[in-house]
């Protein structure tokens, strides 16, 4: 892991909020930098500022991570994530998409957005599992995503 992605994110829990937004078949994920040695691909999403909503904080990470308009729909599942410095929880919800051009963002702590794409959960999997949100460890088929519920710790 890159040290600033430590210094930034690290020795602390953060809550964050993602969202799941299909087109047909497939899902919207970002491919991060630096969070390990290759591309790690994930719903987009990010933190949740103070005095700010779960919606407009999702609103807030599609806008910054994929220039997409969303609305946020209901809540789907919770996981934690830990693996010392980085401590998460976060919280899934439904996303769709109003409007805006897909675009590889940024996130504006750190320059670690290198691509934003929309993959069929058959191309997700076949993706080695260090490359991936540790999600999708736990499905085998585009079914399985669209049910998951509940709280998970990977």
């Amino acid at each position: 892991m890159d040290a600033e992605i430590a210094r930034v994110y690290g020795n602390r829990v953060r809550i964050r909020v993602c969202g799941l937004c299909w087109h047909t078949d497939k899902l919207l994920m970002v491919n991060h930098k630096s969070l390990n040695e290759s591309d790690f691909w994930a719903p987009p999403g990010g933190g949740v500022e103070f005095g700010e909503s779960l919606e407009e904080s999702l609103k807030r990470e599609f806008q910054e991570e994929t220039g997409l308009i969303i609305k946020p729909g209901k809540f789907i599942f919770g996981c934690e994530y830990i693996n010392a410095p980085l401590h998460s929880i976060e919280l899934f919800f439904e996303a769709s998409r109003l409007s805006g051009e897909l675009q590889t963002g940024k996130d504006p702590e750190l320059p670690i957005i290198q691509g934003a794409a929309f993959f069929t959960i058959r191309e997700i999997l076949s993706m080695p599992q260090e490359q991936v949100h540790g999600i999708f460890r736990l499905i085998r088929d585009a079914n399985d995503i669209r049910t998951l519920n509940g709280f998970y710790r990977l």
